[in-house]
């Protein structure tokens, strides 16, 4: 039976990419996606795991939510979060990802730092889309999650000998 990718046979190297490469692959894969999984600790100390559409800035992923929500709650109860990233998966491969550890918070539409972070979502077709006026910027809270650590998964990586697994750190 003929193997299509051979490179993925045997065992994994396991080669650091140079930190420049890693972090432009991770900003590349948070640039060419949207929807993450947000990890976050209910009161009772089991996990709640809930899918967002977040924005980027840089290393940290950003979206809206309002205080009453489950994660929102359990955020302010207990910052540490942790964020998975998945491009499609077609087979070994195509395998990219991102496991982002950190911690995140909330940012009301009035806090100082919050006009810096607004400016990378992008809420007109939200707006469009709900028959809202774009001359009325939303006033939706957002959360932001930085990133202590990113765990980046590619298999694509082996074909020119780093391992598959690399991480970042702060």
């Amino acid at each position: 039976m003929p193997v299509t990718n051979p490179w993925l046979a045997g065992p994994a190297p396991d080669a650091v990419l140079p930190r420049e490469q890693l972090e432009e692959r991770i900003l590349n894969l948070l640039s060419a996606h949207n929807t993450a999984v947000i990890a976050t600790v209910n009161a009772d100390g089991s996990p709640a795991a809930t899918p967002v559409r977040y924005f980027s800035l840089g290393f940290e992923i950003l979206y809206t939510s309002w205080h009453a929500s489950p994660k929102s709650r359990n955020l302010a109860r207990d910052p540490r979060v942790s964020a998975g990233i998945v491009a499609p998966l077609v087979g070994q491969a195509s395998s990219r990802g991102a496991q982002l550890f950190g911690t995140a918070r909330t940012l009301d539409r009035d806090h100082p730092d919050a006009d810096a972070y607004w400016e990378a979502v992008r809420w007109q077709s939200d707006h469009v889309e709900r028959g809202r006026s774009l001359d009325e910027p939303p006033t939706d809270p957002l959360t932001v999650i930085t990133p202590d650590r990113i765990v980046y998964t590619e298999h694509w990586l082996r074909r020119a000998g780093f391992a598959p697994r690399q991480t970042w750190r702060r």
